[in-house]
C-alpha cells in the first residue's frame, strides 16, 4: 500500500493561469502528504485555494501531525498556503533549498520559519521511507528542487511533467495541454530540462508526481519521457508541419495567410495550423511554432514597423528561447512595406533560424500577380 496520499485542489474559476494563460478546464495545484513515522507535506497550493486544502489535509490527517512541509518551489501557486499551514502547525519542519528559503522571507516577511536547507544529494528519513533531493535549478525557477522516494519508486517532479487543466482533464490526453504548457512555462530553459532528465535517468522511476497534472506511470510516463526528451532538445515534434502565423489589419494579409496554408497542404505539408496572432491564443500559438518544423509569417506593416500582435509574438518567442527552424516572412503595405525587414531582424537575435526565400510583398491586397511569389514560397517551405 502506497504510502502517498493526494491532497491538492481544482482551481476551476480561475481566468488566467499566471494572468496570461487561458485555462478553460481550470488548474490544479498539487499537495502530497507522506505518511510515515514523521509524516512530510510535499509543498502547499495557491492561496486562491488555502481553505479548501487546509480542509484536505486536515482530514487526510486525522488528528497526527505532520512533522515537514517540503517545498520543492518558492512560486506563489505552490508556496501560497505556507504561512497559512504554518499557523496550524507551527512546529513544522519547512524543509528546501537554500535559495527557497531566502525567497521566503521575500514572500512571507513576518513569518516565523523554523526552516531546514538541502542540497543535491541529500537525505530526509521518514521511517520507513526516505527522501532523496536533487537539485533543477531553472526549471523553471533558480530553486527548484525535485523529491525521489526509492521505497515506491517516485519521483516528485516540481513544475517537470506539469499541465494545464484540473486534476483529472482529459487524462487520456496529457500531451496537448502538457506541450502547451511546458513551452510557455518552461521553453525558455529546454539546458536545464536535458539536464534533469539525464540526473533521472540515473535513477528507477514508476511514477511521477507533479505540481500541475496528473500523476504519471507506465506507457504514459515512458510517453511524457519521450516527448521531454524532443521539447527540451529543441527538435521537431512534427517533421514536415508549419504552422502560419499572420497578422492582418484589414484582412488583406489574412487572406494571403490563408491562400499559403492551402498552397502547402497540397504540397504536401504534413501538419498546417494556422494562427490569427490578434485573437487567437498567443500560448497555443508559441506551442505550434515549437512544435513545428517551419514557419511563415504574415504581417501588415503598421505606423513604419510591424503590426504589434506580430511584434509580441516574436518577442515572446524570442524570450522563450525559440530556435532551430525554418521561417518564411510575407509582408503586406500599401505605400511602404517594411514588415519583411523588421521581422527579419526580430529573428536574427534567436538561435539557428533559417530564413527561407522568396520573401513575398503584397501591396494592399493578394491579387493574380502575387500567386506566383506565394507559390515559390510554398515550394521552397515544402522542399528542404
Amino acid at each position: 500500500m502506497s504510502s502517498i496520499k493526494y491532497i491538492g485542489v481544482d482551481d476551476t474559476d480561475i481566468d488566467l493561469f499566471e494572468s496570461q494563460y487561458v485555462v478553460p478546464e481550470g488548474m490544479c495545484y498539487n499537495s502530497y502528504l507522506i505518511e510515515d513515522e514523521k509524516i512530510a507535506i510535499m509543498d502547499t497550493v495557491d492561496a486562491r485555494k488555502t481553505s479548501e486544502w487546509l480542509q484536505k489535509l486536515k482530514s487526510a490527517l486525522d488528528g497526527r501531525t505532520p512533522e515537514y512541509v517540503i517545498i520543492q518551489h518558492m512560486e506563489p501557486d505552490h508556496s501560497g498556503s505556507l504561512a497559512s499551514l504554518l499557523k496550524e502547525y507551527p512546529n513544522l519542519t519547512v524543509v528546501a533549498s537554500a535559495k527557497a528559503i531566502q525567497y521566503m522571507g521575500q514572500f512571507f516577511e513576518n513569518a516565523k520559519i523554523n526552516s531546514k536547507a538541502i542540497a543535491e544529494g541529500d537525505t530526509l528519513s521518514l521511517g520507513k521511507n526516505t527522501l532523496q533531493f536533487i537539485a533543477a535549478p531553472l526549471v523553471h525557477w533558480p530553486e527548484v528542487m525535485v523529491t525521489y522516494m526509492a521505497s515506491e519508486k517516485v519521483l516528485f517532479s516540481a513544475d517537470g511533467f506539469g499541465k494545464f487543466g484540473a486534476y483529472n482533464a482529459d487524462p487520456d490526453d496529457w500531451a496537448c495541454e502538457a506541450r502547451r504548457y511546458y513551452f510557455n512555462i518552461c521553453g525558455k530553459y529546454g539546458l536545464q530540462v536535458s539536464a534533469l532528465l539525464k540526473k533521472a535517468s540515473s535513477i528507477e522511476i514508476s511514477k511521477t508526481c507533479p505540481l500541475h497534472g496528473p500523476v504519471l506511470e507506465g506507457e504514459k510516463l515512458a510517453e511524457a519521457v519521450r516527448l521531454y526528451s524532443i521539447w527540451s532538445n529543441y527538435d521537431v515534434e512534427t517533421p514536415g508541419g508549419v504552422l502560419v502565423a499572420y497578422a492582418s489589419i484589414h484582412g488583406g494579409t489574412k487572406a494571403a495567410a490563408e491562400k499559403i496554408a492551402e498552397m502547402l497542404k497540397s504540397k504536401g505539408a504534413t501538419k498546417v495550423a494556422v494562427a490569427d496572432l490578434s485573437r487567437d491564443d498567443m500560448a497555443e500559438t508559441i506551442e505550434d511554432a515549437f512544435r513545428m518544423e517551419s514557419m511563415v509569417l504574415a504581417c501588415a506593416t503598421y505606423d513604419g514597423d510591424i503590426f504589434p500582435p506580430m511584434h509580441n509574438f516574436l518577442h515572446k518567442l524570442s524570450i522563450k528561447g525559440f530556435q532551430r527552424r525554418r521561417v518564411g516572412l510575407m509582408e503586406n503595405g500599401t505605400w511602404a512595406p517594411q514588415a519583411a525587414r523588421i521581422m527579419r531582424g526580430m529573428l536574427e537575435g534567436m538561435k539557428n533560424i533559417e530564413i527561407v526565400e522568396p520573401t513575398v510583398t503584397i501591396k494592399s491586397r493578394m491579387k493574380e500577380s502575387d500567386l506566383e511569389q506565394l507559390n515559390a514560397l510554398a515550394d521552397a517551405i515544402v522542399k528542404k
